[in-house]
């Protein structure tokens, strides 16, 4: 385990939501918030704060697609490939976001960790198809050239 993760904050989630096995969703879901991902020194942790294994941990992590491993830009973008938005072409919206920020389908998140590019299936907003979120906040009838002016909102946000 890292000696230096500082658990304060897990220990303050945990608290809040009970040390029982039956709370480790609402737990990872709670760390993901504060730090953008699920940092690997906290499974060994929580495997040992809630008396449940690791691998129990892990598999809660892993089978959820909203949980991340890996760490997330300040900023998370999703760009809607679900029906709707593919027909209204969400694709050029996302090749445009990955042109501007030096991402690929491959490297979601740039090295400052300040923007994550990813796809989803569906927001659910298909009548306002095509449609992008940023950290949730939904931006309606999108285009390549409005996405790339957002960007530069966001970053004089950094």
């Amino acid at each position: 385990m890292n000696q230096t993760f500082d658990f304060t904050v897990v220990d303050g989630i945990i608290d809040g939501l009970g040390r029982k096995p039956s709370a480790i969703i609402a737990i990872l879901q709670g760390i993901q918030e504060h730090y953008r991902y699920l940092p690997r020194e906290v499974f060994p942790y929580l495997a040992g704060e809630l008396g449940i294994s690791e691998a129990r941990i892990y598999s809660s992590a892993t089978f959820y697609e909203n949980f991340s491993l890996e760490p997330k830009g300040k900023f998370v973008i999703k760009v809607c490939d679900g029906t709707a938005c593919h027909v209204r072409k969400s694709i050029p919206i996302l090749e445009r976001l990955r042109k501007d920020l030096g991402l690929s389908d491959k490297k979601a998140t740039t090295e400052d960790l300040s923007f994550t590019v990813e796809t989803v299936s569906c927001l659910g907003a298909c009548g306002l198809a095509p449609v992008i979120t940023v950290n949730d906040k939904v931006y309606p009838a999108m285009t390549p050239d409005k996405a790339t002016e957002l960007l530069k909102a966001l970053k004089e946000e950094l």
